[in-house]
């Protein structure tokens, strides 16, 4: 693995009893970039995240995060490595208002419990603030001020997609994986989260994973893109090459979503 790659996906299989999901898949990511894994519905895109992230283990391949082989860690001890993501469906509080929901993602962050909050309560209590601080500077950042103190249920789905990608930079991460994240969005809202997404990158400086069908926010946003067919990755390169690929056009135009 040179310096440049931070994480290293290498010959990636996943198997659902006779289903293939994942057929030798193997790429890296550098330091700062935005890869983009598109491809059509059941092709395996989720897949390799969810390897990545720890909810799914592959029967075959490594999985490398800084040099550290994280292919069999379970997915809360890969949190705390810097690696946070979003989902296709929300799994965000609905009960909860806007700030707790970010608050309650910094729970992996809190050093305090019922014990030190009890005999060290200015200590506790400056955590809280900094923990706090730290959740104002994200909703600052999404543009989500005026809903501060709206419980999420009440809002439309764009805006709880702008919650949920707040969630996971609450994490603090080194490594984002987006899963869908524009999914559900009208055109405005598409475009309000390209925008944050360009914008994390050039904040944060850290390589961003993103699955999408929007193939014009691929092309757009992108520094290289990866196609998977069937769990078996058929095109890899930068999104011009990506789209002229003839496997590329098959799979799109041959089978429809």
């Amino acid at each position: 693995m040179t310096e440049e790659n931070e994480l290293k996906v290498e010959d990636l299989w996943l198997n659902f009893g006779r289903i293939q999901a994942l057929r030798g898949v193997t790429f890296s990511i550098n330091k700062i970039e935005l890869l983009g894994i598109i491809g059509p519905n059941g092709a395996g895109k989720t897949c390799i995240l969810n390897c990545i992230s720890g909810f799914y283990r592959p029967q075959k391949g490594r999985i490398f995060w800084r040099g550290r082989d994280i292919t069999n860690l379970a997915s809360h001890k890969i949190a705390p490595l810097g690696i946070g993501r979003t989902f296709q469906t929300l799994t965000l509080y609905t009960g909860l208002n806007v700030l707790d929901n970010l608050m309650a993602a910094r729970h992996i962050k809190i050093k305090k419990n019922l014990i030190t909050g009890a005999l060290y309560f200015k200590w506790a209590r400056d955590e809280e603030i900094r923990h706090r601080r730290y959740v104002e500077e994200i909703i600052d950042f999404l543009e989500i001020e005026h809903l501060r103190y709206r419980v999420l249920g009440t809002l439309p789905y764009g805006m709880r997609k702008r919650v949920d990608l707040g969630r996971a930079l609450a994490l603090e991460p080194k490594l984002l994986l987006l899963d869908e994240p524009m999914a559900g969005m009208s055109f405005e809202e598409r475009e309000d989260m390209a925008r944050f997404i360009i914008d994390i990158i050039e904040a944060l400086k850290i390589p961003i994973i993103i699955v999408e069908h929007d193939m014009g926010v691929i092309t757009d946003i992108c520094d290289r893109v990866i196609v998977l067919d069937l769990g078996q990755q058929i095109a890899h390169g930068t999104p011009m090459e990506v789209m002229n690929n003839p496997k590329v056009v098959e799979a799109y135009i041959g089978k429809k979503e």
